[in-house]
């Protein structure tokens, strides 16, 4: 979801720069660039691991991120180039379509609601509920379970190198889709094939 269907990845860099900035904690845009792709839980355990802070706890400090940022989603948040246009070449495609994101659930259904996009996937998942988030694969398996397809004859579309390795690792194709900023990540090797944008992605897929 996040750098595939909304521009969100801007967003979650300055909710979490603002967030840790309160805690004395400064980091910048590479900082945040090292958890892209995770669950935000595990991003705040990740920092707190490497310099601890007094007061919140990690759980008050995800939740705040997470509030910061849906409320950057409601007020500023745009679909990335070629999405609606990649949404419909697939429904007439017959392709069937299901989210499975990293983000709380709340914040898929508050980008779901903003980008007019609730009805079109079959399946929503997030993987807050898994015992671990992305590079790990069970949101992707979850999901394909949910959608009772075997993950071989799944496709993931994916902008980060973790989401990558967890696709690949769930048994999928990955088409991956990286910004310009983490495009020389050598994780992306892993993808089937690699995009510059969604604008692309009904040849790729005839092509994967």
């Amino acid at each position: 979801m996040d750098g595939i269907l909304i521009d969100t990845e801007p967003l979650w860099r300055r909710a979490e720069m603002d967030c840790f900035a309160e805690l004395g904690l400064i980091l910048d845009e590479a900082d945040c660039l090292l958890t892209q792709g995770q669950r935000i839980d595990e991003a705040v355990a990740f920092w707190f691991e490497r310099s601890p802070w007094t007061g919140p706890s990690c759980a008050e400090v995800t939740a705040g991120i997470v509030a910061r940022l849906t409320d950057f989603v409601e007020r500023e948040g745009v679909p990335m180039a070629g999405v609606r246009e990649a949404l419909d070449w697939a429904a007439r495609s017959n392709w069937r379509l299901a989210l499975a994101s990293s983000s709380p659930s709340g914040l898929i259904e508050c980008v779901l609601d903003r980008l007019e996009l609730v009805d079109r996937f079959e399946v929503a998942r997030s993987a807050e509920g898994e015992e671990f988030g992305k590079p790990h694969p069970a949101v992707y398996l979850r999901t394909a379970s949910d959608l009772r397809l075997d993950p071989s004859s799944c496709i993931a579309i994916e902008d980060s190198a973790n989401g990558v390795l967890a696709a690949i690792a769930a048994g999928m194709r990955c088409v991956a889709v990286p910004p310009a900023e983490t495009r020389d990540d050598p994780r992306f090797a892993e993808a089937t094939i690699c995009l510059n944008s969604l604008t692309e992605l009904p040849n790729a897929l005839r092509d994967v």
